[in-house]
């Protein structure tokens, strides 16, 4: 199942969208922070979590911003182009744009892409690709047209494909699309020509693409209002020719046909696609999230004040523009499942876990003989007769485990990649024995801690504790503590003795520059004004500081500062997340020092007085933790330790707070069901009425 949760709107105190919207929404090297280009002069940078923009800076007056602004997560630095050919880079601490970076470049400039782990690509008009270093080594160099006259690029998109940079776009001329798909440290460019209906050739295409094994799935919204898929190869062993590619029906009927100019559809995972437009033509605007594997729609959201039919998506969070203002609706999509599908799949996991796979794809076994192919199937048979011709060879499970033996950690890395690129009937037999070579190796060989490959192997998904004990076993006696937190993350099976193991060593354990990572401030001043809320990073207030004021009817507290850095807090964020039964938890409890409880218990009270008073708060980690998640793990830290915690200085101002905090809430309650009482007898009240229509005025008193 998919859900589309509340929306909010961000701040457009400082932004305007032209006719066409916005020219891009983009991720900076934070996590909560973006940055949207409007179709103007100026450049946003916002967080997210606080609903406010944290910089804004502008070309001067007669230039005009041509391509989305986007971060170098290498150096942290932004990059914008205005008037086709003029560059910028600039960073936080800059206010001008006038007075930063600027290079001039002997060719237009059509858009800058950057994606984690490598530099910026920057795609110029005529189809040529420059890394950005490069480029800004020799700004004037010349620039090659890469396609032919009248040839325009309507779309593009970068990715990242066994750590090499690629890039696809398309191009429009006459009313016919073609794809290109540049290897960037390869240099291979293949072309291939996208077969459309002839009744489309005029009609405005949308696009949206993900990689999918060695092919790139693209996809497009039809006329028809039906959404196609064409799997580009991305090696091709013809580079030469125009290789023409055809497309399979994957969604029908998202939208109406009538609006499909206004549409856009974009992939949010291997299931699941989101769709933005009319699904009648008489209709209202709609956000929608679409099941591919079931042809099923999952969720949808009206927008009555109109949209400009574009759509982001980073995370989990989907970014438009909901009549004149930036919309943030954040949403959810789960592991796919006939029974989700269907509405039928019981939550038993909380919201932001990662669930398990338990279903069997039945069409990948041997002896499976469908009379009829699906649209699905269709494409399957494709991508496995051009799978034949393509390089590099992809190993098997035996070679596989063959290579893990005797082979480097390099070597085992990049052919793990190759295989868990191709789909298998046995895959999950076959990451388990994967994982067991692996575990095996590591016993008999202390040097070798194959990291990359364990990681990789987490992430598919299938794993779990009972699978491989000895995985977090050996990441313990290593302490590496990131593979904990990922361990923590998708294990839901996880004992409680290796559970109170993690947490005693993420106590324990010094994160590196925790103590300045504490103490940086970080106060942006941008054109004009600079973050109004900074009573959150102060954190120079200590928890043991009293109360300001304190009154017999009202009791306050102080505000606190986050007692760990945010590395640590994003590890004990993995711990309240995991699984666990109290009786077996308890006594393992008991053997964490006395210190590390009482930080950890400052930790939570923290959390508690954060998420209690409904403030705006960003915490590490997948997702931030619940009130009862907070309020369970005090009680078992008190109830495993409290003789000791009591005989602690430090923890007697702790305990105080936590006392006169809970006093306070009881009463807070004590009132809420004197209320609760009053209107059940009003309700009462007014179903023993048995008149209609009579004018009266009742009194009803609450206290």
């Amino acid at each position: 199942m998919a859900a589309l949760e509340e929306e909010f709107t961000l701040s457009t105190a400082v932004l305007g969208a032209g006719p066409e919207g916005f020219l891009g929404v983009e991720q900076t090297d934070k996590a909560d922070q973006f940055l949207v280009t409007d179709s103007g002069r100026t450049v946003v940078l916002y967080k997210v979590s606080d609903q406010k923009p944290l910089g804004s800076w502008s070309v001067k007056q007669g230039q005009t911003v041509t391509c989305p602004a986007v971060c170098n997560f290498q150096t942290g630095e932004y990059v914008v182009v205005h008037d086709h050919k003029v560059l910028r880079i600039w960073n936080n601490e800059d206010v001008n744009l006038d007075r930063v970076f600027k290079a001039t470049l002997s060719a237009e400039v059509h858009r800058i892409h950057s994606v984690q782990r490598t530099e910026p690509l920057v795609l110029f008009r005529r189809g040529a690709v420059r890394g950005l270093e490069a480029l800004l080594t020799e700004p004037q160099q010349n620039i090659e047209a890469v396609i032919p006259d009248e040839e325009e690029i309507k779309w593009s998109e970068f990715f990242m494909v066994f750590k090499q940079p690629a890039l696809i776009f398309i191009t429009e001329k006459h009313g016919n699309y073609f794809a290109y798909v540049q290897l960037c440290k390869s240099h291979g460019l293949s072309k291939y020509t996208l077969l459309l209906g002839k009744e489309e050739k005029s009609i405005k295409q949308n696009f949206t693409a993900r990689v999918d094994g060695k092919f790139i799935s693209l996809v497009s919204l039809s006329s028809d209002g039906c959404a196609y898929e064409t799997l580009i190869p991305l090696y091709s062993s013809d580079t030469e020719n125009n290789q023409r590619l055809g497309r399979a029906l994957m969604l029908k009927a998202v939208v109406s046909g009538g609006a499909r100019n206004g549409a856009t559809i974009t992939i949010l995972d291997q299931d699941h696609v989101a769709v933005l437009g009319p699904p009648l033509p008489a209709s209202k605007e709609c956000l929608s999230i679409w099941n591919i594997k079931f042809q099923t729609l999952q969720t949808s959201k009206e927008l009555p004040q109109g949209t400009s039919g574009q759509l982001w998506y980073h995370g989990e969070a989907l970014f438009m523009l909901h009549g004149k203002c930036l919309t943030v609706i954040p949403y959810k999509c789960e592991v796919s499942s006939l029974a989700g599908a269907l509405g039928k799949l019981k939550h038993t996991q909380e919201s932001g876990t990662h669930s398990m796979p338990h279903f069997v794809n039945w069409e990948t076994c041997s002896g499976y003989e469908p009379e009829h192919y699906s649209a699905e199937q269709s494409r399957t048979l494709r991508k496995k007769n051009i799978e034949m011709n393509l390089q590099p060879e992809v190993p098997g499970s035996k070679q596989l485990l063959s290579i893990i033996k005797k082979g480097s950690e390099k070597h085992i890395e990049v052919e793990l990649r190759k295989f868990l690129a191709k789909s298998t009937p046995d895959f999950h037999t076959v990451i388990g024995d994967t994982v067991a070579e692996l575990l095996e190796r590591c016993k008999t060989e202390p040097s070798f801690y194959p990291r990359n490959c364990l990681v990789q192997l987490i992430q598919t998904r299938v794993l779990s504790y009972s699978l491989c004990p000895g995985l977090m076993e050996i990441a313990l006696e290593r302490t590496d503590v990131q593979m904990l937190q990922l361990c923590l993350q998708q294990f839901p099976d996880i004992p409680e003795s290796t559970t109170c193991a993690c947490l005693k060593l993420f106590l324990s354990d010094t994160i590196q520059d925790e103590k300045k990572e504490m103490e940086e401030q970080t106060e942006i001043v941008q054109n004009g004004f600079s973050p109004e809320d900074s009573s959150c990073s102060k954190d120079s207030q200590q928890l043991t500081k009293k109360p300001e004021r304190e009154t017999k009817e009202t009791v306050s507290f102080p505000v606190t500062a986050c007692p760990v850095a945010p590395k640590r807090a994003a590890l004990l964020n993995a711990v309240l997340h995991s699984a666990y039964s109290e009786t077996f938890l308890l006594p393992h409890l008991k053997d964490i020092p006395a210190k590390h409880i009482t930080l950890f218990l400052q930790y939570l009270y923290f959390l508690y007085l954060k998420c209690s008073g409904n403030a705006t708060m960003t915490l590490p980690g997948v997702s931030p933790p619940t009130l009862s998640q907070i309020m369970d793990w005090i009680c078992l830290l008190l109830d495993a330790n409290f003789t000791v915690i009591l005989m602690i200085p430090e923890a007697k101002r702790l305990l105080l707070n936590l006392y006169k905090f809970v006093k306070s809430q009881i009463s807070v309650y004590s009132e809420l069901n004197k209320i609760e009482v009053s209107f059940r007898e009003l309700q009462r009240l007014s179903q023993d009425k048995s008149s209609r229509g009579l004018y009266s005025i009742e009194v009803l008193e609450l206290f």
